[in-house]
Order: structure tokens, then C-alpha cells, then sequence
């Protein structure tokens, strides 16, 4: 086990170039499961989570070749069975999207229940199972696995409206209906940019999906998809990690390889709050040399605040002068990180989906944990800020999904490493 240690107090500057986008890639490796021959996708993020599916790949019968770090040939025309292998599908939050994939590509699919991050409870897939069921899937859930059966071999269309809007639960059906027979429509659809990229990724293997980014897509099922090539956009989360972080700390930053329309929620808070963002054709200019304003922000689904950006813009709003209020509305409680941020002197008020944040002057470095992906993330930015030395654990949950995390802020002027715990008996992936 790993654990990260930081040295706060020092402002950012430099260059940070941005990797593939973690959601977007997460979707799209499993979908080549419905492609006959090989698909190459490029500017796939090397990330814990995406190492993991291609491993499930791989041991259900894929070939999978790396042409760089980044770009994968991938031909899983040697899958001959749908049942995913256990172990390792506990490991990924994102492992329900083999429940699509295979379901639509052989007409059945046995797979473990989502692992990964835990910060609202059980994460349900009752909208995934009501769609397949309207498309003609029987699903039982025992003994943590899912059990996917199509009758007669193969679904067929149908009409879904989703009862809350759920990215799992949209990518999900668009990949169980690319083969369907029939035409599939699904209402309130989420609208985030990476389930566009999955739906254009589709598009260029020869499926027919159309209204991705609005809140209805129509999917009329083919016969099969071929080969071809993709490569997935930036990641959206990412920059705007790099943003607050830059935000908390001070200094001035360019964040290359963005969309900039995908950032503007976030630029738009960052702007309240005192920081300056400048938007150029594939990058954006991040600096903060004056103080921190508070701001009120909610997390809505896309193009609102998104919700795994929550985190890492209370921790800076810990330190800005005023009160802030912050509203989940995407999760039942994502707070768990609140209680570490205390450890560090921040002044936060939760009262069931809002927090009440009285910024405080400083955060003081202390012993802290992540709790999940981006409450890690939030943990960093936290140790940038304060005064002191900040000890991380529980960094896997980071490594799922930052590619070269350390290199990239240590780059841009941060002093921060990962060291190996004593008497640990595993390692993390991409430790740093």
C-alpha cells in the first residue's frame, strides 16, 4: 500500500496536459465486447480502472495490444462466454456496463455487482434492470452477481424513460440496444459529454444512435458493428481538478487538451469565487493571486454543477472568506470526506444533502484519508493548500482515476510523493 505525502504552501505554475477521459473510457472498452474484428481506441487514460476492464477483457478472450501507453487494439472476437470473472469485476465501480455489453452482443450476461467507490450506500442498477427487462431480459440479482438472460437469444426495442436521470443507466442500454432488434428509445436520458463520446464511438463501429446530449436517444438496432478506430475526448473532471487546485493554492496555470465548453459550470463558480479563467481554442489559463470569495453551488446532472467536482470545490471554498452553501443533488450523501477536511481545520456545517462552509484563514497539514475517487482528489488539494505536512492513505481510490497524478502536479511546482507504507502486502497500480 501506498500512502501520498504533501508539503503545502506553494502556488502552481506551468503547464498541465490533460489525459483521456476516465467516464468516456470506462464505457467504451467494454462496448468493443460488440464489435466483430478489432477496434482501436486511442487516448485511453492509464488509470487503475481502465487496467482493470482490459484485464476482464482479456480473460474472457479478447485480444488486446497496446500500440503506445494510450491506444489499444482490441478484437474480442474470441469471447465465448458471458460470464465475467468475479474478482476483478469488484474491484470497478463501472463493471455494470459488462452487463450491457454482453447481454446485447450474446443474449446473456452473469456479472458481479459494481465495486469501486462507496460514498451514498448501495449503488442501485434498478433503472439499468428496468430497461433491459423492457427489452426483453429476464435479470435476477443473488449472491452479489447479476444474472442477465434475453428470451429467445437477443433483445428487442422498446421505450424507456428512466425514472431519475442516471449516466450508468443511459450508457448501459445504449450498449444493450446497438443490437436489439427493433428500435430503443430511452427518455430522460442523461446528457454529460462522455456519454456523447460513447454514443459517436458506437456510430463510428456502424451503430445507429442519434439524440445523445439531449434527453432522448433513439437507437435502431443493426446487425452487427465492425472495426474501426476512436479516440475519446479530454477529461472533464480531471482539468477541473487541476482547476481548483490552482484555485486553493494560488499561481496561475494552463490546462491544455480540453473542451472548454464542458468546463464552463466549473469556470463559471471559479469565476465567482475571484479566480480568472481564460478560454483559448483547446486549453484554458487558470490564476488566483488575490483573495477567495464564497459562492452557493448545487450538483445537477450535465451541463449543471456535476457532482464529482463537489468535493474538490469545497475544500477550496473551506478557505474562502464568507459562507458558503453547498447542495448535493445527484447522491443521497457524498459528505464522508468532510470529517478529514475537520482534521485540517476547516469550519463545515452538514445538514443532510448541504453543507454550510464558514471559510476559515488556513488548513493545518494532519493525517488524512480518501475516502473515495474524487474525495480524494479533494484531500490533495487540501494538502496544496494547508500549512504543514499532509499524509494521504487509502490513495487507490485516487489512482483510479488520475492518470500520473504526482508527475503532474510536481511539475507544475507542487511538493508532493507517494511512498510505500511499511509491511504492506500489496502495491497499487500507476503509484506514481
Amino acid at each position: 500500500m501506498f500512502k501520498y505525502i504533501v508539503r503545502g504552501g506553494k502556488e502552481l505554475s506551468g503547464i498541465i496536459e490533460i489525459s483521456g477521459a476516465k467516464n468516456a473510457a470506462v464505457g467504451m472498452i467494454p462496448a468493443a465486447i460488440l464489435v466483430d474484428g478489432v477496434c482501436r481506441i486511442e487516448n485511453i487514460p492509464q488509470i487503475s480502472d481502465t487496467n482493470i476492464q482490459l484485464g476482464i477483457l482479456r480473460t474472457l478472450g479478447a485480444s488486446v495490444k497496446m500500440v503506445n501507453p494510450h491506444t489499444m487494439d482490441i478484437d474480442c472476437g474470441g469471447i465465448k462466454t458471458p460470464v465475467a470473472d468475479f474478482d476483478m469485476m469488484q474491484k470497478l465501480r463501472a463493471s455494470y456496463y459488462l452487463i450491457g455489453a454482453l447481454l446485447g452482443k450474446f443474449g446473456e450476461a452473469v456479472v458481479a455487482m459494481p465495486g469501486g467507490c462507496n460514498f451514498g450506500g448501495v449503488r442501485p442498477i434498478d433503472q439499468h434492470v428496468k430497461g433491459f427487462e423492457a427489452m426483453g431480459a429476464t435479470v435476477e440479482l443473488k449472491n452479489g452477481l447479476v444474472y442477465a438472460k434475453a428470451e429467445g437469444g437477443r433483445l428487442h426495442g422498446a421505450n424507456i424513460y428512466l425514472d431519475v436521470v442516471s449516466v450508468g443507466a443511459t450508457i448501459n442500454l445504449m450498449l444493450a440496444a446497438v443490437l436489439a432488434k427493433g428500435r430503443t428509445i430511452i427518455e430522460n436520458a442523461a446528457r454529460e459529454p462522455h456519454i456523447v463520446d460513447v454514443a459517436n464511438f458506437l456510430n463510428s463501429m456502424g451503430a445507429d444512435v442519434r439524440g445523445a446530449g439531449t434527453n432522448v436517444i433513439k437507437i435502431r438496432g443493426v446487425d452487427h458493428l465492425t472495426g474501426g478506430f476512436y479516440s475519446i475526448i479530454p477529461d472533464q473532471i480531471e482539468a477541473g481538478t487541476y482547476m481548483a487546485a490552482v484555485a486553493g493554492t494560488g499561481g496561475e496555470l494552463i490546462i491544455r487538451n480540453v473542451i472548454p465548453k464542458h468546463l464552463n459550470c466549473i469556470s463559471g463558480k471559479l469565476e465567482e469565487m475571484g479566480v480568472e479563467v481564460e478560454e483559448g481554442e483547446d486549453e484554458v489559463l487558470v490564476r488566483r493571486h488575490g483573495p477567495l470569495r464564497r459562492t452557493n453551488f448545487k450538483t445537477q446532472p450535465y451541463p449543471g454543477f456535476p457532482t464529482d467536482m463537489q468535493p474538490q470545490l469545497t475544500t477550496v471554498l473551506a478557505i474562502a472568506n464568507g459562507t458558503s452553501r453547498v447542495t448535493e443533488g445527484v447522491w443521497d450523501s457524498r459528505y464522508k470526506y468532510v470529517d478529514e477536511l475537520t482534521k485540517m481545520g476547516a469550519n463545515i456545517r452538514v445538514d443532510g444533502r448541504t453543507a454550510y462552509v464558514e471559510g476559515v484563514s488556513k488548513l493545518t497539514g494532519a493525517h488524512v484519508k480518501a475516502c473515495d475517487l474524487r474525495a480524494g482528489a479533494a484531500m490533495v488539494i487540501a494538502g496544496l493548500c494547508a500549512e504543514g505536512v499532509t499524509e494521504i492513505e487509502g490513495v487507490e481510490y485516487v489512482e483510479r482515476g488520475y492518470e500520473e497524478l504526482i508527475k503532474k502536479l510536481r511539475s507544475v511546482g507542487a511538493d508532493i510523493e507517494c511512498i510505500e507504507i511499511p509491511d504492506a502486502d500489496t502495491a497499487i497500480p500507476n503509484a506514481g
